[in-house]
């Protein structure tokens, strides 16, 4: 093993399934998450974090490439028909991305590192058996050569939206009566037990999250590597999961980088799901494929911060010539059987939303999301005339062309401003990132 390779930092992914920041370390008083919850103690949190989807398999193709969905032809949900062959169907379909495009680990497999996953990959297209050294429940970093620098990425499973289901052999833990719902759902038993069914399964995910690093620990390895945590988009609930909204793309992202980043800091800027890939090629150093769409948010290809004293607190602000995102952009497409297409630009205080099938309602039939026990409480209490308020948003029949919120005054987007006069440079704005 080269003298290059031994100084190169490990990297350790922890990536979550549809899960909004619902940890202690994020301020919720409900969450049971320590492990996490120190990690962001010896790391860096980032409040600003989100996907580039509402829903798994596009998100996570954007993940892997460092590309947008959009632009690679990975955009609609389960493109893949079917994984082998059969006489009713000859032929795999799947998305076809670019020859070009890679997924970044094989960038990291050539300059030496030993990739692994364990096992998730969900990319919309079959994962080139270039991209990992190991793929599998055994991939772990323990299996590569000694002195080898790893990267390794852990994929607990337990947060999605499934997990929400109704379970007799799993009793709830979290007290459904001290959730927080949002004002979108309706306040019923069925709705609250969904939810504090999620708590309960953060809080096996994070006791996950705490193996994973007190192996690292054991094997003397903390020391050298980064560690980040995220979720591959927000959580799965009605009008989150599936939709641009700040519940169905806020994400976690915690980042430890042991002697370059401040413990307990926290960075304000606004990060996309797609800069995860450039950001772990920078912290390899590795150049980075000029094709990329994501940008790096640490390492040597960022410019380095500088540590300034305001107020008697340290605070860190980036040099001179830094770039930080201005916005963040998110998609929904065809999700299972039903297509749609809508596109959103977000800043840190506005999102602008656009639906290109205005004609078409909000709810477009999608069996396997009915199954969710918050969908069907909606569906019948609407079917009942009892939905109120911001409850029958998305039971409209039709939908405005524009959509924007301000997100500081209106967290939750209820209130469109879009034909505001007061916010018409702020639509312009909006509209012309969103097109360009």
């Amino acid at each position: 093993m080269s003298t290059e390779n031994r100084n190169r930092p490990n990297i350790l992914w922890i990536s979550l399934e549809d899960t909004s920041p619902r940890f202690g370390c994020y301020g919720d008083p409900i969450a049971r998450t320590p492990h996490i919850d120190r990690l962001a103690a010896s790391g860096r949190r980032f409040p600003n974090a989100f996907s580039t989807a509402g829903v798994c398999a596009p998100s996570r193709s954007a993940i892997i490439t460092g590309m947008y969905q959009t632009s690679i032809g990975t955009h609609h949900m389960r493109t893949t028909h079917t994984n082998r062959y059969t006489p009713e169907m000859p032929t795999p379909y799947f998305a076809v991305p670019p020859h070009y495009v890679k997924t970044f680990t094989e960038y990291l497999r050539a300059a030496g590192y030993y990739c692994t996953n364990n096992k998730k990959t969900d990319y919309q297209f079959p994962p080139p058996i270039t991209a990992w050294d190991e793929c599998s429940d055994e991939a772990h970093w323990r299996n590569r050569d000694d002195g080898q620098p790893f990267f390794s990425a852990f994929n607990p499973t337990m947060t999605h939206e499934s997990g929400m289901w109704q379970k007799d052999d799993r009793p709830l833990i979290t007290d459904p009566s001290v959730v927080k719902l949002p004002p979108y759902l309706p306040d019923t038993p069925k709705t609250r037990e969904a939810l504090a069914r999620h708590y309960d399964n953060l809080a096996r995910a994070d006791e996950r999250v705490g193996q994973i690093l007190d192996e690292l620990e054991a094997d003397g390895l903390a020391e050298n590597t980064s560690v980040f945590l995220w979720s591959d988009h927000g959580e799965g609930l009605p009008r989150g999961k599936r939709w641009p909204y700040d519940a169905g793309i806020r994400i976690p992202l915690i980042v430890r980088w042991p002697g370059q980043l401040e413990p307990g800091s926290v960075c304000e800027d606004l990060v996309s799901l797609i800069d995860l890939g450039p950001t772990v090629l920078s912290l390899a150093g590795i150049e980075l494929p000029s094709h990329l769409q994501g940008q790096p948010f640490l390492g040597p290809q960022v410019e380095p911060f500088v540590p300034i004293r305001s107020g008697g607190k340290l605070r860190e602000i980036p040099q001179s010539g830094a770039i930080q995102r201005e916005y963040v952009f998110a998609t929904r497409d065809r999700y299972d059987e039903s297509y749609d297409m809508v596109r959103a630009v977000r800043d840190k205080r506005y999102k602008y939303i656009r639906n290109f099938y205005p004609e078409k309602p909000y709810l477009l039939w999608i069996p396997y999301r009915n199954r969710h026990p918050v969908m069907q409480e909606m569906w019948r209490l609407h079917a009942e005339g009892k939905l109120e308020g911001p409850q029958q948003l998305l039971f409209r029949q039709r939908r405005p062309v524009e959509e924007l919120y301000d997100l500081e005054n209106d967290p939750y987007e209820l209130n469109n401003l879009a034909n505001d006069p007061a916010h018409r440079s702020t639509l312009l704005r909006m509209r012309k990132a969103l097109d360009d």
